[in-house]
């Protein structure tokens, strides 16, 4: 990545974040408007932005005394929604005339699975309206929240003065220098130097340290590991991340090293082990809980009653409502008490680090994990709450997700770590050992984004599946007339003769290993794809191929951003484009590239049209190195 110059003034920094963020905030609230009013509801499904029609489920008072309703997805299952945690929700009726009517209440995303979610809604009242007949669909609504919270922070780090708050906004983006403890370095025989070196920089650190993770160099191994060591020391920890996955993720490999983490919102690995330490299913578990249940049910049929009897009577009630009040708060405050004190890690996405059970809790040490994809103002939310921040992530990988050109351009997608790497190298520590890729895959990467820095650990320098095979292929469509095409406003790129040539050419390579074999040895592949139309094509082709129906549960198929964190023994890539112009659209954001072609452990197979692409400085270096250390396949039509 480029080197910035340093920051002169954290404020005007600050100030044309706010400038920026409201440039993205106005465009996504009219994009959302425009999609409202002018797409039809099949897009939206296509697109994962809504559910139609829905089964309305049960209703009742959750464990934070919200009523809530389940929602049932009947159709388009295989779709991945957008649906998560937190997300604001509205529904709507299309009548006989297509015309689609939008209820006038909107509702919170409290818990999401494939299939259902359970919505919580303003009232019994909004109920009745979803009850009523016709065919229901729920849709995202535009999440005016997650902006508040992040103008909020914005703002309260501005205004900072004398606290610890500004000391670190100096620190962080300012010119103040970072504060270092001398300690003596702890050996860690399980962990490479590289790793060992990040952990002991954490611990050292007294305002920040950043820990950067490329592709397979086990950043969540060295993350965990330096979580686990600052407990040592100090009593609790913040652990936050852009995404619930990533929090996910993270919380999991905690819990497996025996440390009590809460979970604030809802996990979206949905499995038992996950729900178990949520906030919710913790605070139900509580053993005062069936007393706070048993008082808030009266405190709502008391309400449905106050209107009737004498004056004294309802006086009455009203002072046994105001007792129970007390009671439930002091209740509430005994079972939270208790959950913070007996856990160890909080663990909540960077927005979600605003709950109101979050409240007047400060802690010592904040991580961050995936920091690179973080907005700036989104890690300002959790780092008011911390005396130091840990940031962990890979600049070089996926950035945040921008929508408006303009924000993007003026420097919205340019995150908080990569300021803090650009201005203060002594604070981070590079891992360069991978554990992920052949050599061979590894090495263009390691040259083009990391200063070919990155080694192969021995175990997997020279992994593959079959003997003298070539660990990366470009198979070149120029000769072949393929085209893209558009497919629905803003819905993506398509190229319909590039998937079918990629099914071939996957179906070739497992009858090559050897179909009983893939199957023996779970041998997994991943179809990769820029664009989601292309992705959603290969999805059905694979769903309708009596070929691939064994192997189904081994082919992952979806995005660059989807296959953030993840990696399979063969990656195929479609890049899609055939155009005369050579116009490649965001295939010109190298990090999602660098994300693609990190993925796969023993094979990697891209197809695309180099005369297209070769006019582009990286692909034709990429292709160049294929040449020279994999094969460049020229196909013919």
């Amino acid at each position: 990545m480029d080197n910035k110059k340093p920051i002169a003034s954290p404020t005007a920094d600050l100030q044309r974040q706010q400038l920026l963020l409201r440039m993205e905030y106005e465009y996504e609230k009219e994009e959302f408007k425009r999609q409202t009013e002018t797409m039809g509801i099949a897009r939206k499904v296509k697109r994962g932005l809504s559910w139609y029609p829905v089964q309305i489920g049960r209703s009742y008072y959750n464990s934070l005394n919200q009523f809530v309703v389940e929602i049932i997805r009947t159709g388009d299952k295989d779709i991945e929604h957008a649906f998560e945690f937190g997300k604001p929700v509205c529904f709507f009726r299309q009548g006989y005339d297509d015309k689609i009517s939008y209820m006038n209440f909107t509702a919170t995303v409290s818990y999401a699975d494939e299939e259902r979610m359970v919505v919580a809604l303003p009232g019994q009242g909004a109920l009745l309206e979803i009850q009523s007949e016709g065919q229901v669909g729920v849709q995202l609504y535009f999440d005016e929240t997650s902006y508040r919270t992040m103008f909020d922070a914005l703002e309260d780090v501005l205004r900072a003065k004398g606290n610890r708050l500004a000391e670190l906004r100096d620190t962080l983006i300012g010119t103040l220098l970072p504060r270092k403890r001398e300690l003596f370095p702890i050996r860690f025989p399980w962990l490479n130097s590289t790793q060992e070196e990040a952990v002991n920089k954490v611990l050292c650190a007294k305002d920040v340290s950043i820990v950067h993770g490329p592709p397979g160099t086990g950043k969540t191994t060295t993350l965990v590991e330096a979580i686990y060591e600052t407990l040592h020391r100090e009593n609790q920890v913040l652990v936050c991340a852009q995404s619930n996955t990533a929090v996910d993720w993270i919380s999991e490999k905690l819990v497996d090293r025996g440390v009590p983490v809460l979970r604030i919102g809802n996990p979206s690995r949905v499995n038992d082990k996950m729900l178990s330490f949520t906030y919710e299913r913790r605070f139900e578990n509580h053993p005062a809980y069936p007393e706070l249940w048993g008082i808030r049910k009266s405190i709502r049929e008391m309400n449905g009653k106050i209107h009737r009897g004498s004056y004294n009577e309802r006086e009455s009630a009203r002072n046994r409502i105001s007792r129970l009040r007390d009671r439930a708060t002091e209740l509430e405050i005994l079972i939270n008490e208790d959950l913070f004190s007996s856990a160890r890690v909080i663990a909540s996405t960077l927005v979600s680090s605003n709950h109101r059970i979050l409240t007047g809790r400060r802690f010592s040490t904040l991580f961050i994990d995936e920091a690179a994809q973080a907005l700036e103002a989104a890690c300002w939310i959790a780092i008011r709450k911390a005396d130091r921040v840990i940031l962990a992530g890979d600049h070089c990988q996926l950035p945040p997700t921008i929508k408006c050109i303009e924000a993007a351009r003026g420097g919205l997608d340019h995150t908080l770590m990569e300021k803090i790497v650009a201005v203060k190298p002594t604070s981070v520590s590079l891992l360069k050992t991978q554990y992920r890729m052949n050599e061979s895959i590894m090495r263009f990467s390691s040259e083009w984004f990391y200063n070919n820095q990155l080694e192969s650990a021995p175990e997997v320098r020279q992994r593959g599946i079959l003997d003298f095979d070539t660990p990366m292929v470009w198979i070149d469509t120029s000769e072949m007339e393929f085209h893209e095409e558009l497919t629905g406003e803003s819905f993506g790129r398509i190229n319909k003769q590039e998937a079918n040539l990629l099914l071939q050419e996957l179906e070739k390579y497992i009858h090559r290993i050897g179909e009983g074999r893939v199957l023996d040895e779970q041998i997994d592949f991943g179809l990769i794809s820029p664009y989601k139309a292309q992705v959603q094509y290969l999805r059905s082709k694979i769903k309708s191929s009596n070929f691939f129906r064994p192997f189904r549960s081994l082919i992952s198929v979806n995005t660059v951003d989807g296959f953030q964190g993840q990696e399979r023994d063969v990656v195929f890539i479609s890049l899609v484009r055939a155009n005369e112009n050579g116009q490649i659209g965001f295939l010109n954001d190298l990090r999602r590239m660098n994300v693609a072609i990190t993925r796969a452990r023993m094979k990697l197979v891209i197809l695309g049209e180099a005369a297209t692409l070769g006019q582009h400085a990286f692909y034709r270096k990429l292709m160049q190195y294929i040449r020279e250390e994999g094969k460049i396949e020229d196909r013919e039509g």
